[in-house]
């Protein structure tokens, strides 16, 4: 189990991340490409990803292992509530001291993910020795690997990861202005529960984490799955990273043909007003009908992939899909990280 111990101070200074950070997507969704479970969710994007990698995963599996410890350096962080993009996040991977880098690959080969063999060839199994080391070529190649398998593996679904992320986000500032960072932190997934002090939540090993007046950075992830992520050293800034909801299809399933019938005034107003989340009660009295028309309008609008809907405490909170959101706006995408 893992104990979040959050002071008062700690409490004021719970945030939100705005967005998806890339690194995290990077790196955790390499575990759900080796991952067998969740195939309902996942397996139609493993099989486009493989499908488009080239040899990276070999030379990223030297030192993410399947399970457990992962560097943390591979996920740099500044704390702030504004996550890295994925050049940002490559420069701060370049920049990371060589002793944290040897110190981190340490307690990889110490933890039993990766048996030592000879260093200084190119050999995927070279590599955590090699970045140990301290030289720049190995961890080049570290970066040059996560680039591609982020443009294979990522950057194809970062619209829909996003609007996961934008769609938990809204339901947790729901949470936030109803009760505050209490009533936030109740609101979190199963796996995690706040029994005040203490952030309690399902962990592979036993650990306990003091914030110590540094507060929380909240950290909802589309590939993170089962348990939260924090960092391993308890002097880096600290952040959770937890799963979002997915709603049990797939991940990145193409609109059926539910969009022909999205057709008239009335469901044009209800995505317009959809646009920054709203629940059914507040859609019904911004567009004029029924809470049961607005209820039907959603549910069509929802099975025509251009609305994701997650529940709120005891009712449901609305926002637009990446599809929605273009539609809305004549077909601007999402950017890219």
């Amino acid at each position: 189990m893992l104990r979040i111990h959050v002071s008062g101070v700690d409490l004021s200074r719970v945030r939100m991340a705005t967005r998806p950070d890339a690194m995290w997507e990077t790196v955790l969704s390499f575990h759900r490409l080796r991952d067998r479970r969740g195939s309902t969710v996942f397996g139609k994007w493993r099989k486009e990803s493989r499908n488009r990698l080239n040899g990276e995963t070999r030379l990223l599996s030297a030192v993410v292992p399947p399970r457990g410890y992962f560097p943390d350096f591979l996920t740099p962080s500044g704390g702030a509530a504004e996550p890295f993009g994925l050049e940002a996040g490559m420069e701060a991977l370049r920049d990371t001291p060589a002793d944290r880098i040897r110190g981190e690959i340490g307690l990889l080969s110490g933890d039993g993910a990766s048996a030592r063999r000879p260093s200084g060839g190119h050999a995927p199994g070279a590599l955590p020795e090699a970045l140990a080391e301290g030289r720049t070529e190995p961890l080049g190649r570290l970066i040059s690997a996560l680039r591609a398998y982020h443009r294979a593996a990522v950057e194809p679904y970062w619209s829909h990861i996003r609007a996961s992320v934008e769609a938990d986000r809204a339901v947790r500032g729901r949470a936030l202005l109803d009760g505050g960072a209490d009533e936030l932190l109740a609101t979190l997934p199963p796996m995690i529960r706040w029994r005040a002090p203490v952030l309690e939540a399902d962990y592979p090993v036993d650990r306990d984490l003091r914030l110590d007046g540094r507060g929380l950075l909240l950290q909802p992830s589309f590939f993170c799955r089962g348990t939260p992520v924090v960092y391993r050293d308890p002097r880096l800034p600290p952040v959770l990273v937890y799963p979002v909801t997915h709603p049990g299809a797939p991940a990145f399933a193409e609109p059926g043909p539910w969009l022909g019938r999205l057709v008239g005034h009335t469901r044009s107003a209800v995505l317009r007003s959809i646009d920054n989340g709203c629940t059914t009660s507040e859609l019904a009295r911004r567009t004029g009908v029924s809470l049961a028309s607005a209820s039907q309008h959603a549910c069509v609008l929802r099975e025509a992939g251009l609305v994701r809907t997650l529940r709120h405490g005891s009712s449901v909170l609305h926002t637009l899909t990446p599809l929605g959101a273009a539609l809305l706006r004549g077909g601007a995408p999402l950017p890219v990280p």
